[in-house]
């Protein structure tokens, strides 16, 4: 019998920690076969080279696409898609994939979503449907979802968005969130091993995350400054950042971090990745998660820990009750994390209505994959919902 050939492809630390449990069910499947595809930041030694962290997973690499020009000025972000389109091309026509995966809305996925749409390649998007409103990952994320043939959005509103861009109803599956699946099926690290690791006994903890807004007016260094000035009215509060993505002005977010953590050597650790393990166990024991990443409006509010998200980035995305926005200056910065840690806050953690949720999210993405019907999806047609 010939394997249906699922080829997946991932550029960033996080996207791979999402797409983890279904890589894990593809690749234990008789009738299926992963092809996994790694490219951005996974082969820069910038960005820790993280692809190693997936060979050690268990996980075999069929194709390592480079795609990063050295530079995160919005021209190099442009060329590096054109190198990636051609990166993608060879390595299609060398894998040959019945269907391929694309997670989210960054601009290696963007390369790849538009190299499968003329190779006539169906693809599978998941986490379509989402609003974020301050960055260029906005209008990607819809293209995508209009180059794609199967959705698999987080929730019943996200689902309802992808079918007034046009997509069948029959196409579009609520799934769930894949990124709270992991939560729900990954045993934490305890905090003594969590101790061990950062050299340090952890004991008040902030959680940093922050990437540049790419379509605000205020620059990411700007914002970047106010953040580290607020974090000084907090000495009492270990702080472990994960630094930026390679967007326009990422490079500089990190040097800012790096000086910091240089300034601060004995409460503040920095690092490229901690793998999804080590984030989210260090997440489960944050007093809050601080910046703009998606981690602090998906997986925080599940493990009950309140989110300090900062400027436009997310704006847009459903936001549980444990979510405090706050414009990016240092007072309004600093106002907030004191509500997050605040007694009454606290207090009311364990009582949120969750936006994101996902038990077998992996499976039932896993079961539409293996009976779709690939040639019946690959020419599409405008749902009018009207």
């Amino acid at each position: 019998m010939t394997k249906r050939k699922i080829c997946v492809v991932t550029g960033t630390r996080a996207e791979y920690g999402v797409l983890y449990w279904l890589m894990k069910e593809i690749q234990a499947d008789d009738e299926l076969e992963l092809q996994l595809v790694v490219t951005g930041m996974h082969l820069s030694p910038e960005f820790g080279l993280t692809y190693k962290q997936i060979e050690e997973d268990g996980f075999a690499i069929d194709e390592k696409v480079e795609m990063l020009i050295s530079g995160d000025t919005p021209s190099a972000i442009a060329k590096s898609i054109g190198l990636g389109t051609i990166g993608f091309s060879d390595t299609f026509v060398r894998l040959q994939p019945d269907i391929l995966i694309l997670l989210g809305d960054r601009f290696e996925i963007l390369s790849a979503a538009q190299t499968a749409l003329v190779m006539r390649i169906p693809v599978a998007h998941i986490s379509g449907g989402e609003l974020t409103e301050g960055v260029i990952d906005e209008s990607i994320r819809h293209a995508i979802t209009k180059m794609s043939h199967i959705h698999f959005p987080a929730n019943e509103e996200y689902r309802n968005r992808v079918i007034q861009l046009g997509e069948k109803p029959s196409s579009v599956f609520n799934v769930g969130d894949p990124g709270v699946e992991s939560i729900r099926k990954m045993k934490l690290l305890s905090i003594n091993e969590l101790n061990d690791f950062y050299g340090m006994k952890l004991s008040k903890l902030f959680l940093v995350t922050f990437h540049p807004s790419t379509l605000e007016v205020q620059t990411a260094e700007d914002q970047m400054k106010n953040l580290l000035l607020a974090l000084d009215f907090f000495p009492e509060y270990q702080v472990i950042f994960t630094k930026s993505n390679a967007d326009t002005d990422g490079r500089r977010i990190n040097e800012l971090i790096d000086e910091y953590t240089a300034n601060n050597t004995q409460r503040v650790k920095s690092f490229f990745s901690l793998g999804q393990l080590r984030y989210l166990s260090t997440l489960n024991y944050s007093n809050a998660v601080i910046g703009n990443s998606s981690s602090g409006i998906i997986e925080a509010p599940v493990l009950s820990v309140p989110t300090v998200n900062i400027g436009e980035r997310q704006k847009g995305r459903l936001k549980a009750s444990t979510i405090i926005d706050c414009i990016p200056t240092v007072d309004e910065i600093a106002k907030s994390i004191n509500t997050a840690v605040s007694e009454d806050f606290q207090q009311t953690l364990n009582q949120v209505e969750l936006k994101y949720d996902g038990f077998t999210t992996s499976k039932e993405i896993k079961k539409v994959l293996k009976n779709i019907d690939v040639q019946d999806i690959i020419k599409k047609t405008f749902y009018d919902i009207s």
